[in-house]
């Protein structure tokens, strides 16, 4: 077993030399984008193809001079939110930003009027073959732009409208204790460690453990709902004043998707919901119980599920990837043993997972909430996709590097399937194949019918609050109401689950992400079934997905492995392999 005596991340390659350090850099940037808006406004229509090219490279230079100390701020506010220090290197990085960005934004705003005739025989340049997807990106939100004076105003009340309300939301969220007793003593525990116990083998201890966290958020309920009714009343009237005809329209736009095929995305998956509810009925089955309540459906199957300590949790990821290809190996051990990693839960620190990339030439950095179980497990390989999908990404300029939202997750999805199907050949216990195809078939329905469910309730929610201030219990009403239609008769939601919708991030940092979520985990399935139909033949195309960045568009960068997303069978495709993995469960069962 590999040895992983760091569990910290080191981030001296971003960290300025002082605070005083961290404020020069800033203004430095801010004043750079000073003087690349008095040599280029006015005349970007007029450049030539070669003049226009060093303007987009000037520009992607600025861009990358501000990601050390941004993101610095972002990561050390998330490893602890409660230091001072912290919070104030935050606030000013996102003041700068905020800043930086409303210098910057005639550059968009005039690469959006190059007229039409002139924009054909630029992409015809091969000088500009490298940003053509770009411009063509930033194009299609020209008829929703406003004149350059009132976008930065829009960008200036962000810091006193969205950004402190999403401040507000991690600084409460973070700052939450909760007391537990164990038997018979009382302790304290973090947000993550207590989503931790949902994967614990005591029924009665997982719907208190939950109970317990959602009640802490309730107790909150006037903060959350204010926070809600902000963030969706400001997107609102910012939807408005551009043009917009409905909430989801401007992330639809920017994920390159038309709102048929979102739509399409959705009501398949809600037409599916019967194949969840049949898995919960076998779940309850197995677990011996009449019904399933909420917090029953990740629970272990016997009564000592394992415990994968971060060691054996990186040995058994580093082991999957490297079956699949062996290229991959090198570079998830240097991240693992690079201090790009940090792994426990602990009081202060941001909940959940991710992975942040910052540029082609810094390695990503990944937050964990490593609790032990095997689904902390999969996390593992989730972000560590990610993570390599950064660093092939590389390859790209700053502007391609990072993948457009639908395709953002694939690779981390791809992982956790790589884990599953390794993790499930090296077993013969026919009980534990059964726990692990489980525990996927509870994977694959939380990343795709749940993110459906979320969608649904955040477009709700901004169309309901559009009429009016919504109420705490309101709010709570939509929330169960989505989930009531994914659990049908089959499941029994618990009481303080009227608060779940309070502490999902998405919501409130990338409004109408989740979908991304289902488009991922749809089209890695039938990536997948590309990879078990051609080997070995399958890597390169995969690898060229992932090399891509977001130099190209979703449907364009798909179709390098093969797979066209327009297609409307693709999505019940991805369906009918839930509906066999569960007949498969039901059968062994």
């Amino acid at each position: 077993m590999a040895s992983t005596e760091n569990t910290r991340w080191d981030l001296s390659e971003l960290a300025p030399a002082s605070d005083a350090d961290f404020t020069v850099k800033l203004a430095e940037t801010v004043k750079a984008a000073v003087e690349f808006g008095r040599t280029y406004r006015g005349r970007i229509s007029s450049l030539d193809p070669d003049a226009l090219l060093r303007a987009i490279v000037e520009y992607e230079q600025l861009q990358a001079d501000a990601l050390k100390p941004q993101y610095y701020a972002h990561l050390i506010f998330a490893e602890d939110s409660t230091s001072e220090s912290a919070r104030k290197l935050s606030q000013e990085a996102a003041e700068a930003g905020n800043l930086l960005s409303r210098e910057l934004l005639f550059f968009d705003i005039e690469t959006m009027a190059i007229p039409a005739d002139q924009f054909e025989m630029l992409q015809k340049d091969p000088s500009l073959a490298n940003y053509c997807h770009y411009i063509a990106s930033i194009r299609k939100y020209q008829p929703y732009t406003l004149a350059e004076r009132e976008e930065q105003l829009l960008k200036l009340k962000d810091l006193t409208g969205c950004t402190a309300f999403t401040r507000l939301f991690d600084e409460l969220s973070a700052s939450f204790r909760f007391t537990m007793e164990i038997d018979g003593k009382s302790q304290e525990f973090t947000g993550e460690e207590l989503l931790g116990y949902l994967h614990h083998p005591d029924r009665e201890l997982r719907e208190r453990a939950f109970s317990i966290f959602l009640e802490k958020h309730g107790e909150q309920s006037l903060v959350y709902s204010t926070i809600f009714n902000t963030i969706a009343l400001d997107h609102a009237k910012e939807m408005e004043l551009r043009g917009y005809s409905q909430p989801m329209q401007s992330t639809n736009i920017g994920n390159e998707l038309s709102d048929e095929t979102v739509e399409n995305l959705m009501s398949v998956s809600e037409r599916n919901y019967p194949a969840a509810q049949e898995y919960f009925r076998i779940k309850a089955g197995l677990l011996g119980v009449e019904k399933l309540k909420n917090t029953d459906i990740y629970a272990p199957l016997g009564e000592s599920p394992e415990k994968y300590s971060f060691d054996a949790a990186r040995d058994l990821v580093i082991k999957a990837y490297s079956g699949f290809n062996p290229e991959y190996q090198q570079i998830i051990e240097s991240l693992l043993s690079g201090g790009r990693v940090d792994v426990h839960p602990r009081v202060g620190k941001s909940g959940g997972a991710f992975c942040m990339g910052i540029s082609p030439d810094i390695q990503p950095y990944i937050l964990l909430n490593h609790t032990e179980n095997l689904r902390d497990v999969a996390t593992l390989a989730h972000e560590l996709g990610h993570a390599l999908h950064f660093i092939l990404s590389g390859k790209q300029s700053l502007i391609n590097y990072h993948a457009p939202l639908p395709l953002a997750e694939t690779a981390s999805v791809f992982g956790e399937m790589l884990l599953t199907r390794m993790m499930l050949d090296g077993e013969s216990d026919p009980q534990v194949k059964i726990a692990l195809l489980c525990a996927k078939i509870e994977d694959i329905i939380a990343t795709t019918f749940r993110q459906v469910v979320l969608t649904r309730f955040e477009q709700k929610l901004h169309l309901e609050r559009s009429s009016g201030l919504l109420s705490d219990a309101r709010i709570c009403e939509l929330w169960l109401e989505e989930n009531g239609k994914l659990f049908g008769n089959s499941v029994d939601m618990i009481d303080a689950y009227k608060w779940g919708w309070s502490y999902i991030s998405h919501f409130i940092h990338t409004r109408f992400y989740c979908y991304s979520y289902t488009f991922a985990e749809l089209l890695v399935l039938a990536l997948y079934r590309q990879y078990q139909l051609q080997g070995a033949a399958f890597l390169p195309g995969y690898s060229a997905i992932l090399s891509s960045g977001g130099s190209l568009s979703p449907a364009d960068t798909a179709a390098l492995a093969g797979i066209d997303i327009t297609a409307p069978e693709l999505w019940q495709h991805g369906y009918d392999i839930l509906a066999g993995l569960v007949a498969v469960v039901k059968w062994l069962g």
